[in-house]
């Protein structure tokens, strides 16, 4: 009929259930990459998650899937973390120092991501401009509250941080001797304000 609009379908929504064992699965899936690497056996993830290796594939179908998906959930969650740690934290200097914490969990999780993401450039290179987008921003929302507080020198920024982190972290498994998390407190204790 001519004028006649067709209704646009509602997105489906996952039912509650389910987001919870999706919530469930990438939990496991990070406490498991962190532990064997992010080519440890699926049926180790879904035992940790407590769920069947079907449920697994109905939500992840391939292990690429699963990284991207565990690799986004833990920038979310370091993303939120960080207004939280402020809210929450004795002082922004406390804040910031249990979202490095939290940042460098992240950052030996995605350890392998390139090699199991090797094929496809275009995603990796979207996952690395989300990753950007979503904690620069915390970052140095945490460093602003700290430096105002007094706590640190104000001459940082985000980036800088960020990448020092990163490189702090490099090596770590070739090395057993290294300790990125000993060297990462010196990094934050450098940045503690001096007084003159």
């Amino acid at each position: 009929m001519p004028g006649k609009r067709v209704a646009k379908a509602a997105p489906v929504r996952k039912r509650a259930d389910a987001r919870r064992n999706e919530q469930s699965l990438l939990e496991a899936a990070a406490a498991v990459f962190v532990e064997s690497g992010v080519e440890a056996p699926v049926r180790e993830i879904a035992a940790r998650a407590g769920v069947g290796m079907g449920t697994i594939y109905r939500h992840f179908p391939t292990r690429a899937d699963l990284v991207i998906a565990v690799y986004r959930h833990q920038v979310d969650a370091c993303a939120k973390a960080g207004p939280a740690l402020l809210a929450s934290s004795a002082t922004p200097y406390a804040a910031l120092t249990g979202w490095v914490e939290m940042f460098v969990e992240f950052l030996v999780t995605k350890h392998g991501l390139a090699a199991v993401l090797r094929s496809d450039q275009a995603g990796f290179a979207a996952l690395h401009d989300y990753f950007l987008d979503h904690l620069i921003p915390v970052c140095g929302q945490l460093l602003e509250a700290a430096a105002n507080a007094g706590e640190i020198r104000a001459n940082v920024d985000s980036h800088s941080l960020m990448r020092g982190i990163g490189n702090l972290c490099i090596g770590a498994d070739d090395d057993s001797r290294y300790d990125p998390h000993l060297m990462i407190a010196v990094l934050l204790t450098g940045l503690r304000e001096r007084s003159s």
